[in-house]
């Protein structure tokens, strides 16, 4: 007999990986439902994807404007950016689909264009039709999450998605939040729409996933290259129209400050899309750890939350983990066997100062190698210590390696010129558990991944000290 699962988001990243991991899968009977239009998901539609295209234009300004061998600064043809990233991001979509509704061409398989909505516990209306599936997987991904400041409502304000379709631009912005979009959209605010900056944020440190220092350098990277105003540990209070824009009234390091410019931006993350789902129809209750690390919902173990919607970590890669364990253990439950966790590596990757001075981490810090209780070693080094940097024009920067006792790398954290590129190898490093005194030197000169061979040789010799010390002690 066939086990019927239906897929709610089945465009998006989780949602589409889901579908794909199921629909070859014996005696499964599959329900795609997504009500997109056009459709393809939050990442290529409005996220990781456009931005990718507007700061590389920004990028390219930047570099010109920077390098003192160059004559003239380029401009940016803002009409030119949004025009190309509207092609390639429709094409993407356009890909993406394809690839679900060709999967409703295989026996089985069903692709709805609708809205789906509980109306009890894993019955759903899908346009004019209810069903009723054995196993639900929503999929349904995130909306933007403005604050409740008052008077946010009563001022006009931009998203990330306004920034996307913008071709002109005023002369001054007030930025809200300074997480990963904040950090990326910025400086595209400052060098591609040639805008006055300020930016507010909430916490007292830039990416507080790091360890002390990345934060600290980053924040003074965007007030010298991008002469942009950061206000950090500041909360707004207070936001009100005015004759030229808007005015922010921020609580900064416990007293107060107002601020002014033509336009208000809001980049203050992002929350899981669940509002017309229906779920107070059923026993499902959203909210802290609503979501098992097997993907199931509290309340209906039949029922995983995958991506975005889960509110767990709401990047692309994790959702796309998270949509393969889902589908493995909606398999091991119909069959009575164990469930697995979903254990991703942390693996954040935010393209800081338009991808010219990225942030990465994979694995642990030496904060939270120190929080577990693992006995490690930590080395660092400067980007401007390594010619090759230098020779690039980008020597702002450092890394930092952390190594158990015992040799095996546990983490990586970048803040340099071509640290994202880097993050796939560290991951395989620490995934792999590899012992860095096993990793030898192979970058080929003159690239980048020259500073990689910098920490492990440094790495490497310090365990070795450490392991003289202990030595010298016993005898």
């Amino acid at each position: 007999m066939s086990t019927h699962v239906a897929v709610i988001g089945a465009y998006g990243s989780a949602g589409g990986a889901v579908a794909k991991r199921l629909a070859s899968a014996p005696d499964i009977e599959l329900t795609l439902i997504d009500d997109g239009d056009p459709g393809g998901g939050l990442c290529i539609q409005a996220g990781c994807m456009p931005s990718k295209e507007l700061l590389s234009a920004a990028e390219h300004r930047f570099a010109a404007r920077h390098d003192d061998r160059l004559k003239g600064t380029p401009e940016v043809d803002l009409e030119t950016v949004v025009a190309r990233k509207d092609e390639h991001t429709s094409n993407w979509a356009a890909r993406r689909r394809n690839g679900i509704e060709g999967l409703a061409e295989r026996d089985g398989v069903e692709f709805v264009h609708d809205t789906a909505r509980f109306v009890d516990d894993r019955v759903i209306e899908v346009g004019d039709r209810t069903i009723e599936p054995d196993y639900v997987v929503v999929a349904t991904g995130s909306t933007l999450d403005v604050p409740p400041i008052p008077g946010i409502d009563e001022v006009p304000i931009q998203t990330s998605a306004d920034v996307f379709e913008t071709t002109e631009f005023g002369d001054s912005a007030i930025v809200l939040g300074l997480g990963y979009v904040g950090l990326e959209l910025a400086p595209y605010l400052s060098e591609a729409a040639d805008m006055d900056v300020t930016g507010v944020e909430v916490l007292p440190e830039l990416v507080p996933e790091a360890d002390d220092g990345f934060g600290e350098d980053l924040a003074e990277y965007y007030r010298e290259a991008f002469d942009m105003d950061l206000l950090l540990n500041a909360e707004a209070r207070q936001v009100e129209a005015t004759d030229g824009g808007v005015r922010v009234t921020v609580d900064h390091d416990g007293e107060a400050a107002t601020i002014e410019a033509e336009h208000l931006f809001v980049f203050t993350g992002r929350k899981p899309s669940l509002d017309g789902l229906g779920l107070d129809a059923t026993r499902l209750d959203p909210g802290e750890d609503w979501v098992s690390d097997t993907m199931q919902a509290r309340g209906d173990d039949r029922v995983f939350v995958v991506g975005d919607a889960n509110g767990r970590e709401p990047i692309l890669h994790v959702a796309k983990e998270q949509a393969g364990t889902a589908a493995a253990n909606i398999r091991a439950h119909r069959a009575g066997e164990a469930l697995e966790p979903s254990e991703p590596t942390h693996h954040h990757v935010i393209f800081s100062g338009l991808g010219r001075l990225p942030f990465v981490r994979v694995g642990h810090s030496e904060r939270s190698a120190t929080e577990a209780g693992i006995d490690h070693v930590t080395v660092d080094t400067a980007a401007a210590e390594d010619g090759v940097f230098k020779a690039k024009d980008a020597p702002e920067g450092r890394a930092r390696l952390v190594v158990g006792s015992d040799g095996t790398v546990l983490g990586y954290q970048g803040l340099h010129y071509h640290a994202d590129a880097m993050a796939k190898t560290m991951q395989l490093a620490v995934e792999m558990g590899l012992d860095v005194r096993s990793i030898p030197d192979r970058a080929y000169h003159p690239t980048t991944p020259e500073i990689i061979d910098a920490l492990v040789t440094e790495a490497t010799e310090k365990l070795a000290t450490r392991e003289r010390k202990v030595a010298d002690a016993t005898q």
